[in-house]
Formats: structure tokens, C-alpha cells, sequence
């Protein structure tokens, strides 16, 4: 499918990540509904973005924790002049916090926003990605979807999961018009990292991708029919030896564990 061609659901899409790829891929020839929390931001961004020629681009205001708003977006979609064809989950939060302190409240809304919230929206709008002659779903994962990391115990577990639903659901559509991908960005400059996440990656000397550049490469991938793509170096290389020999890894981060804590804690 050409990106001009492309009339792009995105999810999240008034965060760093989310707003730096509605631009690149407007910029590109996409046509964007951008999705999220904020009507004022949602506003300023359609604003900004360049006009298409198959109509302009538009946002709707949702919470894709509460399943009415799930319905409306649904609603509305369907009844949209050019069809949706892809769908981009970007929406997500994270916290860095030892899994001990953090609220039962924290765990809840990390596991809806990153979760539940995605794969009920994948389910409300499939049958109409499916009514195309062809559409795409792209999962916005993580590194830590593969590599258990201490300090993000409910973000990894929710990454980690959206990669087994991206996967188990690229299987069950494989005979279907619909490509599903899963796209894992390494730690990206956003407004989701709190000032000890940012002190943690100084610390521990991590590359930290700005979310342009993150957007450059969601671009690419979404040219491409390749089902995953996991950006940075050496981070790449850490997934695959984890999958393969996961104490290697463990014994490394191990080395780091009273850094990690000493950030990481609250009280």
C-alpha cells in the first residue's frame, strides 16, 4: 500500500512519539486521524499538519480505557468518506517504579492504556480494516516487549504482551487482506520518561532517540511488508540474545540492579 494511499487511525498521537510521526507521515502524503486526550492539543496538531487531497485530516477526542469512547470512535469511523485502512496503537504510558511502591491504581492504568485499551480498539475497528482491499495494523511495542527490565516491571508486562497479541494475531489474519506489525522503539526523549528515567539513561550511559527520529523509521517500516522491527544499537542485539539465552542478559543488568534501584525507588 503506498503512503498516499494510506487514511492512518493513530492512537497516542499528542505524545512525543505519536505527534513527531502524525507529522512525518502527513509530510509524506498520509492522510491522519490523530487520537487522544487533549482537544486543544489534538486541535493544534490537525492544524499544523499539511493538507491532504482527499480531504482534511481530523482528531477525535478519546480515552481508550473506557469502552464508550471506544464505541464513538468506532462510530465515527464508520462513517467516514474515505475509508480507514490503517490503524497505528501507539497510545501508552510508562513509569519508572519498583513494582512494590507503585499503587494498585498505577498497575491498573499502565495494563489499560498499554493493553486493554489497544486490543479493544484492534477489535472494534477489524471488521471494517477488513472490508479493504488491503490494511495494515501496526502495534507501537518496545524493547522491553522482549527484555524483562528492572524498574518497569507493569510497562514490560503489558509490552511483552502487546508482542504475543501482534504475533498470535498476524498469524489468525494471514489469509486475510490485513498486515499486522509490531514496531519496538528503544528509549525515545518523550514527555512519558520522569526526570529519574532520564537521570537512570544518563546514568547508565543509554542511547536515547529523539522522536523524530523514531518517526523517520515507523515511516520506513510501515513501507515495508516485514513483521517486526526493533530500533537501536546495541538494543537490537540484546533481543535477540535474550530470546536465546536470557541469563547472559540477566547477569548484565544484574550489574546494574543497584543503579537501576537507586533511581527507581520512591520512599
Amino acid at each position: 500500500m503506498n503512503i498516499s494511499d494510506m487514511h492512518i487511525l493513530l492512537t497516542g498521537a499528542t505524545g512525543g512519539i505519536g505527534e513527531a510521526s502524525a507529522e512525518r507521515l502527513a509530510q509524506m502524503g498520509a492522510r491522519i486521524i490523530a487520537v487522544g486526550r487533549s482537544p486543544e492539543a489534538l486541535a493544534q496538531l490537525v492544524e499544523r499538519l499539511p493538507a491532504h487531497p482527499q480531504g482534511a485530516h481530523s482528531y477525535v477526542v478519546a480515552d481508550l480505557c473506557q469502552q464508550q469512547d471506544i464505541d464513538r470512535l468506532r462510530t465515527k469511523v464508520e462513517g467516514l468518506e474515505q475509508p480507514l485502512n490503517t490503524l497505528i496503537n501507539m497510545a501508552g504510558i510508562n513509569a519508572l517504579s519498583l513494582f512494590e511502591e507503585q499503587s494498585s491504581e498505577q498497575i491498573r492504568q499502565i495494563i489499560n492504556t498499554n493493553l486493554t485499551g489497544t486490543m479493544l480498539l484492534t477489535h472494534a475497528l477489524l471488521p471494517l480494516l477488513k472490508a479493504q482491499p488491503q490494511a495494515r495494523i501496526v502495534n507501537v511495542g518496545s524493547t522491553f516487549g522482549s527484555i524483562g527490565y528492572p524498574g518497569y516491571v507493569s510497562y514490560c508486562s503489558t509490552k511483552f504482551a502487546l508482542r504475543g497479541f501482534t504475533e498470535a494475531l498476524s498469524r489468525e489474519l494471514s489469509d486475510s487482506n490485513v498486515m499486522v506489525q509490531y514496531f519496538a522503539p528503544r528509549a525515545t526523549r518523550t514527555g512519558l520518561n520522569s526526570d529519574a528515567a532520564d537521570a537512570l539513561n544518563e546514568a547508565l550511559n543509554n542511547s536515547v532517540d529523539s522522536p523524530a527520529e523514531v518517526a523517520r523509521e515507523l515511516f520506513k517500516f510501515i513501507q515495508n511488508p516485514c513483521a517486526n522491527r526493533f530500533l537501536g544499537w546495541p538494543e537490537k542485539l540484546f533481543v535477540k540474545i535474550n530470546g536465546l539465552m536470557p541469563g547472559i542478559v540477566g547477569n548484565s543488568i544484574n550489574k546494574q540492579l543497584h543503579t537501576i534501584k537507586g533511581h527507581a525507588q520512591t520512599r
